[in-house]
């Protein structure tokens, strides 16, 4: 049993080092930081954020509130043993990090799905690839306005509904966290591994790939949807700024749509938006 538990651990950690190599090389991790900077130069990208601002707010300062009244004092119980003196101030910084992760998955579920695909559907529309949109919503032509002007009815909504299975799995990777360094790493990984192909939910609905279909394109590319998801869950971690991540996340997911749909390498995207991303409105 101890060498199969070896073994085991032995084929993971080849595996984790296989696809951060190939998250490396693929340059993906580069996209959430690319969508902070376009999103802030391009004005009308904005509007959907600021119309669903308030209500998320308001809803991470009720769920931050009810985390810290129900799970602070259990969970610095847990890491008293764990971090020893710090365990305080450890157990804090745990605290905000769910805090933000649940309030993403409500907000998400609630508030905020068909602000953060008319943000994906606009920036994909404002790189130019308005055919690949109109396969899934009407868009009026460059005469109307901008990007998000342009955007017409939307005839499906992608974007994954909060189920049981999403909430066990986050519960089940969430005593990661007790462990020092190392099992938040861990945490960030696996979060991130699922985050990647989520955040393109959008993209393969334009696309029309089936099931099968998606998950032979995430294969390929497993890496480069790792390296993709591990910065922008540590974005959307951030207490407060966790709203604005998600929105920004969405526009370099979609920034990463438009390379891949282009067939052009991370490279040459970044070298394409480099000198708009530093002009900002």
């Amino acid at each position: 049993m101890a060498d199969q538990l070896k073994e085991t651990a032995k084929h993971e950690v080849e595996q984790i080092k296989k696809v951060a190599s190939e998250g490396v090389r693929s340059g993906a991790y580069v996209y959430p930081i690319k969508g902070i900077f376009y999103l802030l130069s391009h004005r009308e990208l904005r509007k959907p954020l600021f119309t669903r601002l308030i209500p998320t707010l308001t809803l991470g300062a009720g769920v931050t509130t009810f985390m810290f009244a129900f799970t602070y004092l259990p969970q610095l119980a847990i890491l008293v043993f764990t971090s020893g003196p710090i365990a305080a101030l450890t157990t804090i910084l745990l605290v905000l990090s769910e805090s933000s992760t649940l309030t993403m998955v409500l907000s998400k579920t609630l508030l905020i799905e068909d602000a953060l695909i008319d943000t994906f559907d606009a920036t994909l529309v404002a790189k130019g690839h308005t055919a690949l949109v109109a396969k899934e919503r009407t868009v009026k032509s460059s005469a109307m306005g901008d990007a998000f002007q342009r955007l017409g009815a939307l005839a499906g909504k992608p974007f994954a509904k909060f189920t049981p299975k999403a909430i066990v799995r986050y519960l089940m990777y969430l005593p990661l966290n007790f462990i020092p360094v190392v099992g938040t790493v861990m945490f960030v990984i696996l979060q991130g591994r699922r985050y990647g192909p989520h955040a393109h939910a959008r993209y393969f609905q334009l696309k029309g790939m089936s099931k099968p279909q998606q998950q032979r394109f995430v294969e390929e590319r497993k890496g480069a949807y790792t390296g993709f998801g591990v910065p922008a869950v540590l974005l959307e971690m951030v207490p407060v700024l966790g709203i604005f991540a998600a929105f920004t996340n969405t526009c370099g997911a979609a920034l990463f749509a438009a390379d891949l749909d282009k067939g052009v390498t991370t490279a040459e995207g970044l070298r394409e938006t480099a000198e708009e991303a530093t002009k900002v409105d």
